[in-house]
């Protein structure tokens, strides 16, 4: 069964629960990680008796912080690890299953946007902080998040790369239930993806395939890989990452 120490996959019943098992390190994800993610979620894809996944992380003080610089810069630059080599899609873009995520602490929405329910404890936050270091989150926000709360609030968490609080992003809609205790995320988002399993399975995955095609995201995903590499290619982009790296403020020329 795919997964690695730092991605826990089991399965349990009808349901695939998926974590980051990386605490220490806030849950920041490696190209490992990454891998072993695809890899999960295409064993979970392709396997009839799974119905719905959950995606949870150990630890409170964040579910997914985002890549780990130290060690997703060298790989990417070096050519030995790419993302989105498929431009017409996005994580989970092509998966017609319910994923649920269970939030705890600060979460990059890249790996949000793509599920489809979300449960979160009272300390969670959420938040894209690419503009900050000179970069534009790839893997489909600016496509999905515009589509799942109000355009000024999309906005406000792109432009500035500040983080919603638990309660700002429930009263938004991007947080479907929140609990107040942390070690409660879980067990609810459990819950919710008990109640879908319940469900005739064809017709779940039938009413998501009917929502996710009729948004046509392969064209919106394209034009974000498009300019998403101009961005990349900039000087910008290698000052902002540097500036993070030695821990100062970054020094950006708009080239």
């Amino acid at each position: 069964m795919p997964g690695t120490p730092e991605f826990l996959y089991e399965k349990k019943d009808h349901i695939a629960i998926m974590t980051f098992n990386r605490a220490e390190k806030r849950n920041s994800f490696t190209p490992e990680m990454i891998d072993a993610l695809y890899e999960c979620f295409d064993d979970f894809k392709e396997d009839p008796d799974l119905y719905v996944a959950v995606f949870a992380s150990t630890g409170e003080k964040a579910w997914c912080s985002g890549g780990d610089l130290d060690a997703m810069i060298p790989a990417i630059t070096s050519g030995e690890f790419k993302i989105n080599t498929d431009p017409t899609k996005r994580v989970y873009s092509d998966i017609y299953k319910p994923i649920i995520t269970a939030v705890n602490g600060f979460a990059t929405l890249e790996l949000i946007l793509g599920a489809d329910m979300c449960v979160a404890s009272r300390n969670a936050s959420f938040a894209l902080g690419e503009v900050r270091w000179g970069m534009i989150p790839a893997g489909g926000s600016h496509v999905r998040l515009p589509r799942a709360i109000p355009w000024n609030v999309a906005m406000e968490v792109l432009l500035t790369g500040r983080p919603l609080d638990a309660q700002r992003a429930y009263e938004v809609g991007l947080v479907n239930r929140l609990v107040d205790a942390p070690a409660d995320a879980l067990p609810e988002a459990m819950r919710l993806a008990e109640l879908v399993c319940e469900n005739g399975p064809l017709a779940v995955q039938t009413c998501k395939e009917i929502c996710v095609r009729a948004w046509e995201h392969e064209r919106a995903f394209v034009l974000e890989n498009a300019l998403f590499q101009k961005v990349r290619d900039s000087e910008d982009a290698q000052e902002g990452p540097r500036a993070y790296m030695e821990k100062r403020k970054a020094q950006f020329s708009g080239r």
